[in-house]
């Protein structure tokens, strides 16, 4: 009984969590759309709170931790789950720095790559979305493997549709007439986005191998 209490109380836990981070990259993505519509004001504003937002992430991830090492399960689903909440916690990291990249130094796009830029940035921020609905799926045990699995899999297909975004500004970037310096720069800001849809791939993986690891 007391090891189940523990197990209900991490499972609380990792749904505030949860909640925290869709917050956290919703906000993000504001953040980096206000940026581009030239809102600067605005964006300072969201990107404290992207900050606030990942600190209490952080503040979950501790807690969680601390909760799992207390007794909750057994050590080999222990460590399964801090592995996972690490890598969702690694979106969040991305996020926020993907921001910062924007506010501290300021990159000028222009407007004809803005369109690519916001394009780019929500189907990036959106991949926590399926993330999400697969760590809940997994960790409340409301669903089957095959619907965890589904929703890992939609993770990588957005991933994917970052990467042919990326693809395509790109080389819009580097065909445009600006210097190339400016160019590197755009390509540094490009990067800062893309980097949180592929660390979203890195925990879905992680979740749907854990997930696996359970039906053994």
């Amino acid at each position: 009984m007391i090891l189940f209490k523990k197990e209900k109380e991490v499972i609380e836990l990792i749904i505030k969590f949860l909640e925290e981070v869709e917050n956290c990259l919703d906000t993000s993505e504001k953040t980096i759309t206000a940026y581009l519509n030239n809102k600067i004001k605005e964006a300072k504003h969201l990107a404290r709170q992207v900050r606030e937002s990942e600190t209490q992430t952080d503040v979950n991830r501790y807690n969680i931790r601390d909760k799992l090492y207390s007794g909750a399960y057994l050590p080999g689903i222990r460590e399964d789950i801090h592995k996972i909440v690490e890598s969702i916690d690694k979106v969040v990291n991305a996020s926020e720095a993907c921001c910062n990249f924007f506010l501290n130094q300021r990159p000028l796009v222009s407007e004809d790559l803005k369109p690519g830029f916001l394009t780019v940035t929500q189907e990036a921020m959106g991949s926590g979305n399926p993330l999400k609905k697969a760590a809940l799926c997994f960790f409340k045990g409301e669903g089957p493997i095959e619907e965890i699995r589904l929703n890992t899999q939609q993770v990588s297909l957005v991933e994917s549709d970052v990467d042919k975004s990326e693809w395509d500004l790109t080389k819009a970037i580097f065909i445009s007439s600006l210097d190339y310096c400016h160019k590197i720069h755009l390509k540094l800001a490009l990067d800062s986005i893309v980097e949180v849809s592929d660390r979203a791939e890195d925990a879905a993986d992680q979740l749907e191998l854990a997930a696996l690891k359970s039906m053994a």
